[in-house]
């Protein structure tokens, strides 16, 4: 009944003073009731639809003016003949010169403005992926032996695992750290996790190095995401300390924000370009796998043991006008939803000890839901400022007849009951999404409609690497360019997800095509893709 009373509305109207009838010399009132339009602008799907269109009326008020200037303009000279055009302006010149120099200073003074105001471009001169020893590499069948030797597991346990590694998507050929191959010890210790973090980052960083021939000490920004390990000195430390780089260097360490810390560490990095003319920023994304290796028996904390790989990736970014020639892409748009503030969400994805006091990382089995309301509000955002006007409007045009006419079931076709998902197929050629497993990747293309092209990237990566947490997108990408399909203009979305929860998107635009890479992790396999999943 409340939803019902809150679609009305009342209002006393003032009829006068009566002139016949038993109420003559009366004034009289009569009630009027109205239907209410729904409050959908206050709804969170259109709140999304209308910070996205924020986003670009901000970047788009140039479309709008340039085209009415060039018609006036066009509409002034257009009206003269080429000879009394040259003629006024010689005239105008030699008559006026004062008036013509100060014009010419303003436009100067006003196209300088302009150019120092606008925004720098943020270009991707090239990444790396670190590529483990082939001693590191275990097949599914070779984990389940190391969980059974370990005597750490009971059967029930163990049996869980398998299940959840026979199913996750994931192949033979995914890399765990030595010490949780050889040892049956705690592996969570300060020393194995900077063993493990010099190896991945260093060798990483190494390889982007070599490949964009820029020196450690050239780089003035430097920005490292690691969720779990956090060590004092940081794993920024490390790497400066290491490449004995610059002692001005700007550098952050990120912590604690999951698998989509990757494109948040892009985004600080943009940030800090766009105040540091003229330099370069180097982005590290990894996770360290032994140190949040769980030996308990809550199955909620061995998901993560099912699925975590060893991984990194080193990516090289500069805002220098003068690498436009090189670069390979250039950053278009960054979106990151937070849905921290609601307390299953935050809850998600959660560090904690277990009944023994063994820490691990807990999975809630509300993820996938989550997940979808965090990717909905995400998507919603982005879709104004990478979508066709076509898909724009049905898009629109839909979620408003729902929120208009949602309450009514008599007489509406199932077409216009079912939320409209846009074809973002018309908006990328090419799609990066976070290899978490293969159960999140289903649902994700189910909802998306995305073709099993479309997910080739994502489903392959996660079948021989495994979950490398942020750095996965890169992994996704690499796998692109060794089947060199990347072309000059593709548009690339990067989406992740994470603890939080967040859900984040990142666009770029292909600045030439990548042809016969020189390092890339899958160089030495990428023929045996795609690969045939059980």
């Amino acid at each position: 009944m409340a939803n019902e009373r809150d679609l009305f509305s009342a209002e006393i109207v003032n009829r006068g003073i009566e002139s016949s009838g038993p109420n003559a010399g009366s004034l009289t009132f009569s009630v009027r009731v109205r239907r209410r339009l729904p409050d959908f602008l206050q709804s969170v799907n259109l709140k999304y639809v209308k910070l996205g269109y924020h986003y670009l009326i901000n970047h788009g008020i140039y479309l709008l003016t340039i085209p009415v200037l060039l018609v006036v303009f066009s509409a002034e000279v257009g009206s003269l003949s080429k000879e009394d055009l040259w003629k006024k302006l010689w005239e105008d010149a030699r008559y006026d010169l004062a008036t013509v120099l100060a014009s010419f200073g303003v436009f100067v003074f006003t196209l300088s403005v302009y150019f120092m105001s606008r925004p720098r471009p943020i270009y991707l001169i090239d990444f790396a992926c670190f590529k483990p020893d082939d001693e590191l590499k275990v097949s599914r069948e070779e984990l389940m032996e190391v969980a059974r030797k370990s005597g750490k597991f009971d059967e029930e346990s163990l049996q869980f695992q398998k299940r959840m590694l026979m199913s996750s998507g994931i192949g033979d050929e995914t890399y765990i750290p030595k010490a949780v191959v050889a040892s049956s010890e705690n592996t969570a210790t300060m020393k194995e996790g900077r063993a493990e973090a010099s190896m991945v980052m260093f060798g990483a960083l190494d390889e982007l190095f070599e490949k964009t021939r820029v020196r450690p000490k050239d780089v003035g920004v430097l920005v490292v995401n690691c969720s779990i390990f956090n060590p004092t000195p940081s794993l920024s430390a490390m790497i400066i300390n290491h490449y004995k780089m610059r002692g001005n260097i700007l550098s952050y360490n990120l912590g604690g924000m999951g698998c989509s810390a990757g494109v948040i560490a892009v985004d600080l990095a943009k940030d800090i370009l766009q105040a540091n003319p003229n330099n370069y920023a180097v982005v590290v994304s990894t996770e360290m796998v032994g140190y949040n290796w769980y030996q308990g028996k809550d199955r909620s904390m061995l998901i993560p043991n099912c699925f975590f790989r060893m991984g990194c990736s080193a990516v090289l970014l500069s805002n220098r006008r003068r690498d436009y020639s090189r670069a390979k892409y250039r950053l278009e748009h960054i979106v990151r939803t937070h849905k921290g503030a609601d307390d299953r969400s935050f809850r998600c994805v959660y560090q904690e000890e277990d009944e023994q006091k063994l820490k691990g990382l807990k999975i809630s089995k509300d993820l996938i839901e989550i997940g979808g309301d965090a990717l909905k509000t995400n998507i919603t955002t982005l879709g104004p400022l990478v979508l066709p006007f076509s898909e724009q409007l049905l898009f629109f045009g839909t979620l408003v007849w729902r929120h208009l006419f949602g309450s009514k079931t008599d007489g509406t076709s199932p077409s216009m009951k079912k939320p409209y998902i846009p074809d973002y197929k018309l908006a990328f050629e090419h799609f990066c999404v976070h290899a978490a497993s293969k159960t999140i990747l289903d649902e994700l293309q189910r909802n998306l409609e995305l073709s099993d092209k479309n997910m080739e990237a994502s489903r392959m990566t996660l079948h021989r690497f495994g979950n490398t947490s942020s750095s996965s997108i890169w992994y996704e990408l690499a796998y692109m360019e060794a089947k060199e399909s990347v072309r000059r203009g593709d548009r690339v979305w990067q989406l992740a997800f994470g603890s939080g929860f967040k859900c984040n998107s990142v666009v770029w635009r292909a600045m030439r095509r990548v042809t016969n890479p020189s390092r890339n992790p899958w160089l030495d396999c990428i023929n045996r893709y795609p690969a045939t999943l059980n």
